[in-house]
């Protein structure tokens, strides 16, 4: 019998360890071999080394979660818990997908995410769709930057429909550029935590990481590149034709987008509903459903989208019962 003590520092106990150590108490009912008790600000684990070594893995994941975003859900413990358990990884570092700044681990946060990392190994082109907050242009933009470390690709495109959601871009300050930079301001975001400033500024200066609205990507062709279009539900039927056929040699390319955020002008097709349609039966493209369970920003923001998928399905069915002008 082998014991280890993990002290808790720098961290909201109650936030980590749940209501009357409920998130704890999940833990140790997942490795019934083993005690597992919490003490104030200590973990006590009793065990053998190896049941003890993978109890410390799902400890230091949760610590890194509750790090980085403040609080973990049951749902989010269970979804460790599985990965570590899962028979396909064989230490804990299998999942990451690169360390970022400050020691910064990235990896796979649920398994619907763990499917897109899938995804975009075997396929040289993958639709990530799913609602706000499921992390999906985060991994994506993660998995680029692992490509251009690994020298697998060299380059980086990043591209995005400057689509208005309820604002006008014209009355805007600044020229083009700085129209465009709150557009794009999550890839920004998602890119320092993987690169380091001095880093990023290089590569964009030199063009190695781009960031440029989707216009711009006309009458090019994107070879030796890791493609991103983010945001694609706000594509036409005509950009996301474009997009697609820019893709060339030894190219990567991920599609991420939210079908309920549509921004488009009223009667406006959204491309990215007509290609999924269209390329439905072609083989060699990837496909990703992310839903509500990945969403791994504020706890509030599930209960949000599922309050809207709610209004919205009842707002469908008022149409199909009563199609009066007043409904349509």
């Amino acid at each position: 019998m082998v014991e280890k003590v993990i002290t808790l520092e720098n961290i909201p106990l109650l936030d980590f360890l749940g209501t009357e150590n409920e998130n704890i108490r999940q833990v140790a009912a997942a490795f019934p071999q083993c005690k597992v008790v919490s003490r104030g600000n200590e973990i006590r684990i009793q065990g053998r080394a190896p049941e003890i070594l993978r109890i410390n893995d799902v400890i230091n994941m949760l610590l890194q979660h509750v790090h980085r975003f403040g609080h973990i859900t049951p749902d989010q413990i269970k979804e460790y818990i599985n990965l570590e358990n899962a028979p396909f990884i064989e230490s804990q570092n299998d999942d990451v997908i690169l360390f970022g700044n400050k020691g910064l681990v990235i990896k796979p946060k649920s398994a619907n995410q763990k499917k897109l990392v899938d995804a975009a190994f075997k396929n040289d082109l993958v639709f990530a769709l799913g609602p706000a907050g499921t992390g999906k242009t985060y991994i994506a933009v993660a998995l680029a930057v692992r490509a251009l470390k690994n020298r697998e690709v060299k380059r980086i495109i990043i591209t995005r429909p400057a689509v208005e959601a309820g604002e006008n871009l014209g009355f805007l300050p600044g020229d083009l550029q700085e129209k465009l930079d709150p557009y794009l301001r999550p890839i920004y975001d998602a890119l320092s935590d993987m690169v380091p400033p001095e880093k990023l500024k290089f590569y964009q200066e030199t063009r190695v990481i781009e960031i440029a609205p989707l216009a711009y990507m006309r009458g090019r062709t994107l070879h030796d590149a890791f493609v991103l279009l983010d945001e694609a539900q706000n594509t036409t039927s005509e950009q996301i034709k474009m997009f697609l056929t820019r893709m060339g040699p030894n190219s990567k390319v991920i599609i991420t987008g939210d079908q309920t955020q549509v921004d488009l002008p009223k009667r406006q097709k959204s491309g990215l509903r007509e290609s999924l349609h269209v390329l439905r039966d072609v083989k060699g493209i990837g496909i990703v459903n992310l839903s509500g369970k990945d969403v791994i920003r504020h706890k509030l923001v599930k209960s949000i989208i599922e309050a809207y998928d709610r209004h919205d399905a009842q707002k469908d069915e008022k149409r199909e019962n009563n199609p009066s002008p007043e409904n349509q």
